[in-house]
């Protein structure tokens, strides 16, 4: 049987691009290797999926420091409140919550999952699960001829869409199958990496287990560069663990960290924690001393439990040779200035990252150079689409990501009905 649009992969681009292309005419196909659609919808925003973010679209693009720009033109077809329309629009109420997270008022991403999936079958799309691509097929003209299945079963079609994702969160079946096919067509692959990322040390809080768990909250991140220069920052929240740190600030930094790492060709790099992002030194002291004043017979290790995460103070103390017995009365100057110092640039040595396979979002991918960013259409063979995380595009968690799935996959997956 010939179709006019074959989608392979069944995720957040892929469906979308499912949708857009049933509605503008096409007879679809939408081919995943696995046996359940939406697998990685299912899991996004915590299980709750962050559909999308309400931001304007120039602070949109700023939260998708993997070639964001690129997605103006798509933006433009399908944008942000496009998406929170379509959603609405389907019986999906949806809610704000901080920074612009857009959520499904249910907090269940299978209510997104499942009207996303009905939409496409209401669209008469022809599912086929359980269905590993071996090869999309090319004619000598430069031209997508269609697909052929491990099962050695041949497709035909005029358009493919390639909606395979990276090589993050792999169990979801983003396992990195498509970009053979794209190098196959003539594409070139950019340097894969993993971002949104956990972030590991050899700290010897890492190997004393004394902060696993503990988490920190509303501080500033900021990485630096070898050479002492201020690479990114951001505030939120992290997390210490078993192999060093993460959390939300720990994951917008990471991709940062392993740009740096390549750039130098280093394996350190030095990240500090600002405690108290909300005060300067002065008024952090300030602060700090009258509540040793107010307690002068209390030791500074107890007086502090009022100002900081209790197990974070011995490491603190030490780290400025401050006995922890010490009273207000006898604390040294300067090593009282040195702590509060340290609690507003701690210092965190970071030697690379989880794997790829357990980063949040793929870096990396089909070259940006080579794709059409009003069609998201292959430059170098007709028919072939490309959406979603195979693009060499990603973006922060809080909905960026999804936001540039949805938009890549509906512009694609309008582009290619028109090929039809």
């Amino acid at each position: 049987m010939a179709y006019d649009v074959i989608v392979i992969g069944g995720g957040p681009s892929g469906l979308m691009a499912c949708v857009a292309a049933a509605e503008h005419g096409a007879k679809v196909c939408l081919v995943d290797k696995g046996d359940k659609l939406g697998r990685k919808l299912g899991i996004s925003g915590g299980g709750r999926c962050n559909v999308t973010n309400a931001k304007d679209l120039d602070e949109l693009i700023k939260h998708i420091p993997g070639n964001g720009r690129f997605l103006y033109s798509a933006l433009d077809t399908f944008s942000n409140q496009d998406i929170i329309y379509f959603f609405e629009e389907m019986g999906i109420a949806l809610k704000e919550e901080d920074r612009g997270r857009m959520f499904p008022v249910s907090d269940k991403a299978k209510t997104v999952v499942d009207a996303l999936v009905s939409k496409v079958r209401a669209l008469g799309v022809h599912i086929r699960t359980n269905s590993p691509v071996k090869a999309v097929r090319y004619d000598n003209g430069g031209m997508v001829k269609g697909i052929e299945l491990h099962s050695r079963e041949k497709i035909d079609a005029r358009a493919v869409v390639i909606a395979t994702g990276g090589k993050s969160v792999p169990h979801t079946g983003s396992t990195g199958d498509g970009y053979a096919w794209a190098e196959a067509a003539g594409h070139t692959i950019t340097d894969l990496y993993p971002t949104e990322v956990p972030l590991t040390s050899s700290e010897p809080w890492v190997h004393s287990k004394e902060l696993q768990g503990l988490a920190l909250r509303d501080i500033t991140l900021t990485v630096w560069s070898p050479k002492g220069k201020k690479t990114i920052q951001h505030e939120g929240d992290m997390l210490f663990t078993h192999f060093g740190i993460s959390g939300p600030a720990v994951l917008r930094c990471s991709q940062f960290v392993v740009k740096l790492r390549k750039q130098f060709s280093v394996r350190d790099i030095t990240l500090t924690v600002d405690l108290f992002p909300n005060h300067n030194k002065e008024e952090l002291n300030q602060e700090a001393t009258t509540m040793l004043s107010n307690e002068p017979k209390k030791s500074i290790k107890n007086v502090l439990k009022g100002l900081l995460p209790e197990r974070l103070i011995p490491l603190l103390l030490q780290r400025v040779e401050l006995a922890d017995d010490l009273t207000y009365h006898n604390l040294p100057k300067t090593q009282w200035l040195a702590l509060i110092d340290l609690l507003k640039a701690y210092p965190i040595i970071v030697n690379g990252t989880l794997s790829i396979e357990e980063a949040f979002v793929t870096g990396g991918g089909v070259n940006l150079k080579e794709i059409d960013p009003k069609t998201m259409g292959s430059k170098v063979m007709d028919g072939l689409y490309f959406c979603g995380e195979i693009l060499d595009i990603h973006g922060y968690t809080g909905g960026y990501n999804i936001t540039a799935a949805f938009t890549t996959g509906y512009t694609a997956g309008k582009s290619a009905a028109g090929t039809s």
